[in-house]
């Protein structure tokens, strides 16, 4: 059993606000971890799962059923199934408004936050459980958790094989029931085309009308296609940030697939060894780190890529809590090398620090405030 580093967050809203909520992917362990806290919580737990037409049916008077658990930690699973319960939980939460009451998992569905926010507002606090991360895992084992990814069982799997079979389940289950099942009406199959050509821009600027006409469809509906994967955590949108520099800047986000398993599974590379001969592995790396960087920071920290039209670039850019930027740069290399664009940015944002995230081994200062960063490293980012 893994740790997870949320665990310690979640105890202590639970301990503050009466609705707690867990979001995230589908098989990203928000079952396993709800079930941990419930053990160890000091009230006693009382678990549903609305996927089990058991204990959906228990629900069929859902004030009468949920009344008799005003002393438990009510955890209810997939609750985006009965949306219905939102303006109910606000009722009962009302009624005897105490810590602790309801620890609610959802799979990232629209109408979940959308019906959270407006019936439970000042009631809830969110939490988003991303795949398995380095500071979960071991740091030593990077080219596995950048090869496989951090879904659970893909990252525990007994064999690259078996961890590539899982991913490619997982890819059919998503397509074929978790989308229908939230509600949203598009084919499989139009949608699998669409992840697995994001896969093929794996970090590179959102272009609709390239991959609209690539698929043949509209440029609305690929942006459609794109809020789905989003929405559902398989996808994230970096936003561009946008200084008053007196210079022209991009405003397309960057996209990349989250999960870096994912990203390999549709891409075909099964081993490490096809991983590190593909052409784009730097962008691979790249997303991978990335991700890796966002999980680890303060939710009061705010994430950006930067880059102008002439050419000054940052491959991830943080600004902290003191309003200082740090610029982080991504390289596939052992001997990272910055280019002129990096330091046009750093220089132009006045950046307080910058890193060069690299897969080596030493941490060294390439130049003044700005420093080789291995990846088993990168809590310096925020130390």
């Amino acid at each position: 059993m893994i740790q997870r580093t949320l665990q310690h967050a979640i105890e202590a809203s639970l301990v503050q606000y009466p609705v707690v909520g867990i979001l995230g992917s589908r098989q990203v362990g928000k079952t396993t971890l709800a079930r941990m806290i419930g053990q160890s919580f000091r009230k006693k737990p009382m678990y549903l799962d609305l996927e089990l037409p058991s204990d959906y049916d228990k629900l069929q008077e859902p004030e009468l059923y949920l009344s008799q658990f005003t002393e438990s930690l009510v955890i209810i699973d997939e609750i985006q199934r009965m949306p219905s319960l939102f303006p109910l939980i606000r009722a009962l939460v009302d009624k005897n408004r105490t810590p602790g009451r309801f620890l609610i998992l959802g799979s990232a569905s629209p109408d979940l936050i959308r019906q959270a926010s407006e019936s439970l507002a000042g009631r809830i606090i969110y939490h988003e459980l991303t795949p398995l991360t380095l500071q979960e895992t071991d740091w030593n084992m990077v080219n596995q958790l950048w090869l496989r990814g951090g879904y659970p069982e893909s990252y525990l799997a007994s064999s690259d094989a078996m961890s590539l079979s899982w991913r490619e389940s997982f890819a059919r289950t998503y397509l074929e029931m978790d989308i229908p099942m939230l509600g949203i009406q598009v084919p499989a199959v139009h949608l699998r085309r669409f992840w697995t050509m994001l896969a093929h821009a794996h970090g590179q600027l959102w272009n609709a009308s390239q991959i609209a006409g690539s698929l043949g469809i509209t440029a609305p509906t690929v942006r459609r296609y794109l809020d789905i994967l989003d929405d559902t955590f398989i996808v994230r949108q970096l936003q561009p940030y946008h200084a008053n520099l007196g210079k022209r800047i991009t405003k397309s986000p960057k996209i990349y697939i989250r999960d870096s398993g994912m990203l390999h599974a549709l891409l075909k590379l099964s081993t490490l060894d096809l991983l590190q001969a593909y052409p784009s592995a730097g962008f691979s790396w790249e997303g991978f780190v990335i991700e890796q960087i966002i999980r680890m920071i303060p939710h009061s920290w705010q994430y950006y890529f930067f880059r102008t039209i002439a050419g000054a670039e940052v491959d991830l850019l943080f600004l902290n809590d003191k309003n200082q930027f740090i610029a982080v740069e991504v390289k596939y290399s052992l001997s990272p090398k910055v280019l002129k664009g990096f330091w046009n940015a750093f220089h132009d944002l006045s950046c307080t620090q910058g890193f060069v995230v690299y897969p080596g081994d030493e941490f060294y200062p390439i130049a003044e405030k700005v420093y080789a960063l291995p990846v088993s490293q990168l809590l310096h980012i925020i130390a």
